[in-house]
């Protein structure tokens, strides 16, 4: 393999790409990447090509802010004819891929020109797999392989066809979660939470530590979009807000609506969740929710990092070490995690947990 794919939010290629040369870096590869903005995907070309394969598997996708999902390439495959583009992607992938996949994503960037080269992967994929399955290459035996095989269509044309394996990527088509907003929901913001619930748990863990009766605070709770997620899941929840909460959220009896500023809240006794949506600097977030942590007050946050229009990749390392070094002096144990949501726009979800 020759190089990394990378997909992205549409405007921020710039900060994926930042993102992926931080990490090879601290790994000893070097390399440049292809990054044309509004793209919504980033190429990082190692000057090594077989470091690639390396870096896939040393690299963890959870650490990555930026990148809804990476996969490993042989390179571009371009000047396809319309008779035959199976020929040549199989033989791009011959002699470079694993023997067989157990799932085939064909996908797009999520830009401009999805919507028609979506409908022309749809029409593809059928003789494609059918081609896979008859070389022997795609089995439902997920117990033979955990690889996925991805190919990016640029074009009806050129394409990056590659792997990725399933414990260290997206699990969903272009990497992105397929939510819904339920109509009993007060705003569009409670489809951030799920995600982030998604994201960063796996579904026992959800079972496990989203249970009846535990108790959370939502700092910026108004209307309440974040607090009704936690509510559906019988938590008790503290809305912190000067603003109006929903009506129908509030007759539930699982949420309790104190008007009070958000930096200055703070409850009787400890709670199990930390949630926070508020609009301000970064720092000051990052600050705020690494003393909750370091003090006891909460066992785990999810919250959002406004960021700024420029040094965005440097604003979130920043906020890494605001918590860090708070949470180090204070001698506590935590794992951070921060991902650019599908459902985020100029900011960043963390999820923060402190361990025992």
């Amino acid at each position: 393999m020759s190089c990394l794919v990378l997909y992205c939010r549409g405007g921020f290629e710039k900060e994926c790409a930042a993102d992926i040369q931080s990490k090879a870096s601290s790994l000893g590869v070097d390399g440049f990447c292809k990054a044309k903005p509004g793209s919504a995907y980033v190429v990082f070309q190692p000057n090594d090509a077989q470091a690639a394969d390396r870096l896939v598997t040393e690299i963890s996708f959870r650490e990555l802010i930026f990148a809804r999902q990476i996969f490993v390439s042989p390179g571009l495959v371009d000047k396809m004819s319309a008779d035959d583009r199976i020929g040549p992607l199989l033989e791009a992938l011959e002699s470079t891929c694993p023997a067989k996949f157990f799932e085939v994503f064909l996908e797009t960037a999520d830009n401009d020109k999805a919507k028609e080269l979506l409908a022309f992967c749809k029409k593809f994929s059928r003789p494609f797999n059918r081609a896979l399955r008859q070389s022997g290459r795609l089995t439902e035996d997920t117990e033979a392989t955990k690889t996925r095989l991805h190919v990016l269509f640029l074009s009806a044309t050129a394409a990056y066809p590659g792997v990725s394996q399933a414990d260290n990527s997206s699990p969903w088509f272009m990497g992105i979660p397929r939510l819904k907003l339920s109509r009993e929901a007060p705003s569009r913001s409670a489809l951030k939470l799920e995600e982030a619930l998604h994201v960063f748990l796996t579904a026992e863990e959800r079972n496990e530590r989203l249970r009846s009766g535990m108790k959370a605070v939502d700092l910026g709770a108004s209307p309440g979009g974040w607090s009704w997620q936690l509510a559906r899941r019988n938590l008790l929840v503290t809305a912190v807000d000067n603003g109006p909460m929903d009506r129908k959220l509030m007759s539930s009896g699982l949420v309790e609506h104190i008007r009070n500023d958000g930096f200055s809240f703070r409850p009787e006794h400890p709670v199990d969740w930390l949630v926070c949506d508020m609009v301000e600097k970064p720092g000051r977030i990052a600050k705020l929710v690494a003393g909750w942590t370091a003090d006891g007050v909460c066992s785990e946050a999810i919250f959002n990092l406004k960021l700024p229009m420029k040094k965005r990749f440097t604003e979130c390392q920043r906020c890494v070490e605001i918590i860090s070094r708070q949470l180090s002096r204070a001698g506590i144990r935590f794992r951070l995690a921060l991902k650019q949501l599908y459902h985020d726009r100029e900011e960043v979800t963390a999820h923060l947990r402190r361990l025992v």
